[in-house]
């Protein structure tokens, strides 16, 4: 089954999610989904768990309440993409944090317990070459506490 048919590319890009991903949600849902191809609203905590997904459970709920938009207690496929693309984001942010760690000892040569922000720039673009100048700026901004 080509990916198009799975979702359509706006829906991709609107969740943030890529083929790849969209192909191992697809499987899980498969694994799960009634017979009119939707999942209890309700087994949703236990399969974002089997999936190796971390949520908190208040959380999942009001997710939940959002994006099952008809209020039927059921979701279905594109509605669990959009669900489960919440915490693969939040995942990726993490480990974006791991790496920003990392770099930072790397780059901060002299243990001053600082890097300026056009190395951080620098990093970042290294990391991620889609961030855009904005993105930057906004990363900078919610980083640098004293904004020196």
């Amino acid at each position: 089954m080509a990916e198009e048919e799975l979702l359509s590319k706006e829906e991709m890009e609107a969740c943030g999610l890529e083929e790849d991903q969209v192909l191992v949600l697809k499987r899980c849902f498969d694994g799960f989904a009634d017979e009119e191809g939707a999942i209890p609203a309700d087994n949703v905590g236990s399969i974002l768990s089997m999936m190796g997904m971390k949520f908190k459970p208040l959380a999942l709920r009001e997710i939940i309440e959002d994006i099952d938009e008809d209020g039927s207690g059921l979701l279905e496929f594109g509605e669990f993409c959009q669900l489960a693309a919440k915490f693969l984001v939040e995942e990726d942010e993490e480990a974006l944090k791991k790496e920003l760690k990392e770099a930072f000892r790397i780059y901060d040569k002299d243990q001053l317990g600082y890097i300026s922000t056009e190395t951080l720039k620098e990093i970042l673009r290294e990391i991620d070459n889609k961030l855009t100048e904005e993105d930057l700026e906004g990363i900078i901004e919610e980083v640098d506490e004293d904004g020196s």
